[in-house]
């Protein structure tokens, strides 16, 4: 291999700000913005008058623009989104669920996605032409996505296409990754993915080609390729910081799987001990955790899955059963309020809620309506329109996969 510049690494700022709102109590309530921006986070500027309103005057207003606004606005919220701002939402789900949810909403002129930045993207993708897809703040990003850069990403292609050729890999790419890395596997003949069809996706690629370049996960894409059989020595993980990913020819031409360096800062908290703790508290404890936490939490859990997959287990679970809950903090706490005669706690004793989902606060809500009450909208989201083509190639093979694996 020929010798290639070395990066200076960079850590995304979203992950460097992830332990801006944990605490030792689980007070999660939303305090008026202004002392919430006292927190060391990069927060979107909102005009000052937004910034000292208590929750039932934040509460009034948005009311009032919904009124206003009727069917021409449809609010959407994640499951990991606060409680204060999820109220709102007309639908809640994951991010996929919420994005094909959008596009069947011919009526409504706005969407407005109480999520993250790549959620509103494949939004703006899926929806119509005449609707504008809205993200409350534009600082609410995802420190996985942001950890995949265009620039280092098609790079890391380049170089795997000169190393191995350009019909020995397929690109996968997980739901929580930007519209441009969704466009690169559209056009390179490869998938999205989401944590529930991911074994799916990836068997569906093998069935192409010999090798898979996964991005930007490395849990999920461990978890999902160990599931599959495919051994530890089958698979390399690719640092972007380095020439070549820091692999040689050999390591690379050995390799199935090659995973991006990534992961969810969330989900990378838990650890096998605080599984060992739970089971000393409750000896009768089911454990179940995120595909994205690493593969030592898997291993050490009763079950694993995506949100929708942990949310079914836990509410049709038996009355009295006790669930200890690797994933974001605003989900488990919505589980225990619905689930009041089973024990339900999250795994980790420190409180860390998402910190990029928790910046979509009600001022924020309250601010967008307004601009759309007043025929003034901001914080568009618009993908390229060859990148949304490139980008929806990608997802299409995604749900035409999940479709067949259905069938089959």
């Amino acid at each position: 291999m020929a010798t290639k510049q070395l990066r200076v690494p960079v850590l995304p700022v979203t992950e460097m700000e992830q332990g801006a709102f944990c605490r030792s109590e689980d007070d999660l309530l939303a305090k008026p913005l202004v002392e919430e921006m006292k927190a060391n986070v990069n927060w979107q500027k909102i005009p000052d008058h937004y910034l000292n309103l208590s929750p039932t005057e934040l509460d009034e207003k948005i009311k009032s623009s919904r009124d206003t606004l009727g069917k021409r606005v449809v609010l959407l919220g994640h499951h990991y989104q606060r409680e204060e701002v999820i109220k709102y939402a007309d639908l809640q789900g994951d991010s996929f669920k919420l994005s094909q949810y959008a596009s069947q909403q011919e009526t409504a002129e706005y969407i407005v996605f109480l999520g993250v930045h790549f959620m509103a993207e494949t939004a703006d993708i899926l929806s119509h032409l005449q609707q504008k897809v809205i993200l409350p703040n534009m600082s609410a990003g995802c420190s996985m996505a942001d950890m995949a850069t265009t620039e280092d990403v098609l790079d890391c292609w380049s170089d795997l296409c000169s190393v191995l050729g350009p019909e020995a890999v397929t690109p996968i790419t997980y739901m929580n990754s930007t519209a441009d890395i969704k466009a690169l596997c559209g056009r390179n003949n490869g998938a999205v993915c989401t944590s529930s069809n991911a074994k799916a996706v990836m068997q569906w690629a093998f069935n192409q080609k010999p090798k898979i370049l996964f991005l930007p996960d490395e849990h999920l894409g461990r978890n999902t390729a160990l599931e599959l059989g495919v051994t530890p020595e089958e698979i390399v993980v690719w640092n972007p910081y380095k020439p070549y990913g820091g692999l040689t020819e050999n390591e690379l031409a050995l390799s199935k799987v090659i995973l991006w360096r990534g992961h969810c800062a969330v989900h990378t908290r838990f650890r096998p001990q605080q599984i060992i703790a739970a089971r000393s508290k409750y000896s009768n404890v089911k454990v179940i955790v995120h595909p994205e936490c690493p593969q030592d939490v898997i291993a050490a859990a009763d079950f694993n899955g995506s949100t929708e997959k942990i949310i079914s287990a836990v509410n049709d679970s038996e009355p009295g059963s006790v669930w200890g809950v690797g994933t974001e903090i605003n989900l488990v706490h919505r589980l225990q309020v619905n689930n009041p005669d089973k024990i339900i706690f999250c795994l980790d004793p420190v409180v860390c809620p998402c910190s990029t989902m928790y910046r979509i606060h009600p001022a924020y809500v309250a601010w967008v309506l307004d601009q759309l009450v007043a025929d003034a909208p901001c914080n568009i989201i618009s993908v390229p329109d060859d990148i949304k083509v490139q980008a929806r190639e990608a997802l299409e093979r995604m749900l035409q996969i999940t479709n067949s694996s259905a069938v089959d």
